[in-house]
């Protein structure tokens, strides 16, 4: 028997209609204040989120992990790419990610960090630090304001995220608050924050 993976609430029932919502949104756009901490050289990324295709177009040799099989198998349909490898794995364990022991360039967090409870977040942390290689980027867009019905999500403070980031020698080189990018979603008040952490020495 499968048990639901915990934050995907709501997600499959109207996995059809996000689906087509994500792909809609330019990466490159969404990205925009973080592309400076993205390799332009090919690399190693590993993508918990929406961005695998925009990654493997790039360049980049892509770990894509997406616990919900109606949002998985049509990006895997849709992005059908020899560099993206997609993986049924989930926060906070990625336990057949760590199995394996890969490091990443760059770890993307678009869309979930918010999913994740207050003891979630402690226990994901060190997994996330484990997957990204010295001088390697950890790189969040973490959702702000009224929850969706039906969806499980938190209010996180960027402060608390970077508190546990340092813990795991993930050094804060940005946090920038910015408006929805979806007209609806700025009136009801929706904000978004981009962290990223520079793992081991940060940059000079």
């Amino acid at each position: 028997m499968s048990s639901r993976v915990s934050g995907t609430e709501g997600y499959a029932d109207e996995a059809e209609e996000l689906f087509k919502l994500y792909e809609s949104i330019s990466a490159a756009d969404l990205h925009r204040a973080v592309l400076h901490l993205i390799p332009t050289a090919p690399s190693h990324i590993l993508d918990i989120g929406r961005d695998a295709a925009w990654f493997a177009a790039q360049g980049h040799r892509v770990v894509a992990v997406e616990p919900t099989d109606a949002m998985r198998i049509p990006a895997m349909a849709l992005h059908p790419s020899p560099r993206i490898e997609w993986l049924d794995d989930s926060l906070p364990d990625l336990a057949l990610l760590l199995a394996r022991g890969e490091k990443f360039d760059v770890v993307m967090l678009t869309a979930v960090w918010m999913h994740l409870d207050a003891e979630q977040r402690r226990r994901a942390i060190p997994n996330l630090a484990a997957l990204v290689r010295q001088g390697g980027a950890v790189i969040m867009q973490i959702r702000h304001g009224p929850v969706p019905v039906g969806r499980r999500m938190f209010e996180v403070s960027p402060e608390e995220t970077i508190e546990l980031a340092q813990t795991q020698d993930l050094h804060p080189v940005l946090n920038l608050r910015t408006e929805s990018r979806q007209e609806q979603n700025r009136i009801a008040g929706i904000t978004w924050t981009s962290l990223a952490f520079v793992k081991g020495k940060g940059p000079a």
